[in-house]
Formats: structure tokens, sequence, C-alpha cells
């Protein structure tokens, strides 16, 4: 019945499926985002040798990130006086926006995907370049000088660590021989890719935590400098989006991961009877815990060695490891 509705002529029907998978995908991630939010701030007060939160929600504090929400969304909504109006309340839509549309096409399992592009890859990365318009809008509508340093360091930083970002999965692009990101994890069937291209891998992973700007790589937002970035005149529920975004991203991302060098579904050979799914999401924490690990023990790189990372070390090793992909490939498979 399924496929019939599939291949019938589009009708309302269809809207509506696609409307309530679309919603059960939005509150799925939606809970991700509280929680990931919360074990964030527990796993950096345990390396801090702090309890993190511990009262709202029991002594875990479970209901933590739930109070912090429902307090940003009845907080008084300002716009400064000065600033573009229209394009300061578009702003935060627009950074939102393409954090959600590229999950679509993220494969969680092998019967679990809402859109199976043959370009998947490529799609994820045109339409997550997006956000950096919705971010130095944002910075440019606030009519505030912190807030104009702050997109354009964003701007540079996410223009500048996509180059390699991109030119790192060159390598699983050769191994695999498709952008499909499905035809990506069953190439993975016999060994991950994080073993035949390691370096892509390393350049990949530090490549998408600068463009997450998440520490150390969290000049655009630097408290210290900027107060806080981009989105310092921002507040209630529209900074609420940027903040939406920034964890949407760190989903996206690490789904991304886990499907291009980590195998995806698939299963260690010998453990195969555990569902493709739960392989996915112990594969998907690590490299969330992994981001957040990172938060916790790096201190933050000034602006110049933020960039000079980028174009010096990140981009020469993302070329390299297009020949030593190619060389692997020839001789090895």
């Amino acid at each position: 019945m399924m496929e019939d509705l599939l291949y019938a002529q589009p009708g309302w029907m269809h809207v509506a499926i696609f409307f309530a998978l679309g919603a059960a995908l939005l509150m799925t991630v939606l809970g991700f985002v509280t929680y990931a939010i919360l074990a964030e701030r527990k796993v950096l007060g345990f390396m801090q040798m702090r309890t993190g939160p511990n009262r709202v929600g029991g002594r875990f504090g479970l209901l933590q990130t739930v109070a912090d929400v429902f307090k940003l969304l009845i907080k008084e909504d300002t716009i400064p006086k000065l600033a573009d109006r229209p394009l300061f309340i578009l702003a935060p839509v627009i950074a939102f926006a393409p954090a959600f549309m590229v999950l679509a096409t993220i494969p969680f399992s092998e019967n679990m995907q809402f859109a199976d592009l043959g370009v998947g890859l490529l799609y994820y990365v045109a339409i997550s370049g997006i956000s950096t318009i919705g971010i130095l809008m944002g910075g440019w509508a606030s009519n505030n000088k912190y807030s104009l340093l702050g997109g354009m360091r964003a701007a540079a930083q996410m223009i500048s660590y996509e180059i390699p970002l991109v030119i790192s999965v060159i390598g699983v692009i050769l191994f695999a021989g498709s952008l499909n990101l499905n035809d990506i994890v069953r190439g993975q069937e016999n060994i991950a890719y994080i073993f035949l291209t390691p370096i892509g891998f390393f350049v990949f992973l530090i490549s998408s935590i600068a463009e997450l700007n998440r520490t150390p790589f969290d000049l655009p937002e630097a408290e210290s400098e900027l107060v806080a970035g981009y989105h310092v005149e921002y507040s209630g529920f529209r900074w609420a989006f940027f903040m939406l975004t920034e964890y949407v991203y760190l989903f996206a991302m690490a789904s991304l991961t886990t499907v291009l060098f980590l195998g995806g579904w698939m299963p260690i050979p010998f453990l195969g009877f555990i569902p493709g799914m739960l392989w996915f999401g112990v594969k998907f924490s690590l490299v969330v815990f992994f981001m957040i690990w990172i938060r916790g023990t790096l201190p933050r790189l000034r602006a110049d060695q933020l960039m000079g990372f980028a174009w010096k070390v990140l981009l020469p090793l993302a070329l390299l490891n297009i020949f030593v992909s190619a060389a692997v490939k020839e001789l090895f498979l």
C-alpha cells in the first residue's frame, strides 16, 4: 500500500504523509538537541570536576534544558532601533533551514532515509553552505560593530574550512565510486573508509568542528572579544534559532561522519545480529562525544592561527589525501 501511495499521482494524501514524516524527524532532532546540550554540560562538568545541572528534573538535571528553552520562548523579543528589520528577522531562518534540509539525505539505516538522492553528498555540501549567508546577514543587520565582526569572521572561517572539508571526501568518493550516501555505506561492508583514508578522516573531522563554530574554532562567538559575536543583538526565540542551528548541524555533521568514514549502519562482521540502527547510534554518539571532549580540552585559537591552519595545514593534507587514496585504490583494491 505504501508503494502504491508513493508511485500514484501526487495528492493531498502524499502531502499529509510527507508532512507527518518531516514533523517526526523535526521532533527527533529537537529531542536530540535538548539532551545533547544537557549531555555536553554534564560531560564538561565531569571533565572540570563539577557536577553540572543537578536541580531541575532530579539529580541528573534531566529537565534543565527544557526549562532553559521555556525561558527563552517567553523572553521579550527585542529588535534594535537602527537594525535592518527585514534582514534581522530573516537571518535566523536562513541560518536554520539548511541545517534541517540536509538531514533528508542521511541514511540512518538501510531502510530509513527520507530522500535517496544520487548526488546526496553534493546536496549536503551545497545546501549547508547557505547557512553562512544567514549568519553574515544577522551580523550585518544588527548594526553593531561586534556582531558585524562576528559575522565577517564566521563567513571567512566557514568558507575557508569548507574547502578542505569538501576535498577531504574525494578519497571516499574514489573508493565508493558514487556520490550516493547509501552506496558509500554499502561500500564499507568489508572495511570502513576510516582505515583506507585516515588522512581524509582527520581533515574532515577537524574541518567539520570549524564549520560548526565549536571550540577551539569559536572565533565568531568569542565572548572574551566580541561579547557574543554575530548574534549579540538577538534575544528570545530568534537567539534560540541560532543555537538550534548549531546543534542541528552537530547532529547532521556527526551523522555524515558516521556515513562517510565509520560504515553507517554496517555492523562488525561477527556482530551482525545487532540492528543497523543501533550500530549507527553507537558510532554517531562516539563522534558527538569526541566533539564535546575537544570543547572541554582545547583553548580557543587566535584568528591568524585559525586561518593559517586551514590554508597551510588542512588544505595541503586534503590534497595529499587525494593522491594517497588513488594509490591505495590502484594498488590494493
